[in-house]
């Protein structure tokens, strides 16, 4: 992938990602509608409602992983917060985001495509812990059962590796590439229990 194709891309991810935000938006307003005059939600619209707070989470969290960030942009650890809590609502994965203050959203990026590669390999759950100091990130996992894919892993640490994978695992190739223009190196432990990644 170019510089080019790589900038096109991440404009791609924050234009759909804006232009579902508005109606999701609608939807979620609707339903609170819908309550607000009929008391209690029925199970049909408890379902819209849970269905449309996972869509709007899943896209806060894209709009940062695949959307456009420009060098001096910052993110707050509230609003990092706030998404990874509303991604991880219900679910058996849950998320330590143990990063104190303000982040470089182009950071967070690289920790969000990260957290997606773990994604992938926890797939029953487990806990994932985020931490930064002195600019050295480490993102750990660790659970009872992992489904470790090493040819996927060996993509972020192997240069010159492009073998055919899926859309569902495309974080492995958009990684490297976001690490190497930074110029940041990414270091990956693998073990039954856990995986341990460090740029």
């Amino acid at each position: 992938m170019t510089p080019a194709s790589q900038d096109i891309a991440a404009l791609l991810g924050s234009r759909i990602c804006h232009d579902l935000i508005s109606p999701i938006g609608a939807i979620s307003n609707g339903v609170e509608l819908l309550q607000m005059a009929g008391g209690t939600l029925g199970p049909e619209l408890e379902l819209i409602s849970e269905s449309v707070e996972n869509a709007n989470a899943r896209i806060r969290f894209f709009r940062i992983t695949f959307g456009a960030a420009s060098p001096d942009q910052q993110i707050g650890r509230n609003e990092v917060y706030s998404i990874l809590q509303d991604l991880t609502r219900g679910s058996r994965l849950q998320i330590d985001w143990r990063v104190a203050g303000d982040t470089t959203r182009i950071e967070v990026k690289l920790a969000f495509l990260l957290l997606q590669c773990f994604e992938t390999a926890m797939p029953w759950g487990g806990q994932i812990t985020v931490t930064c100091e002195d600019g050295h990130w480490q993102v750990s996992g660790t659970s009872d059962r992992m489904k470790i894919d090493a040819g996927l892993w060996q993509i972020l640490t192997e240069s010159g590796r492009k073998p055919d994978i899926g859309a569902a695992e495309v974080q492995f190739l958009l990684l490297p590439v976001l690490l190497s223009a930074e110029g940041r190196e990414l270091t990956v432990e693998l073990s039954e229990t856990g995986v341990i990644a460090r740029f």
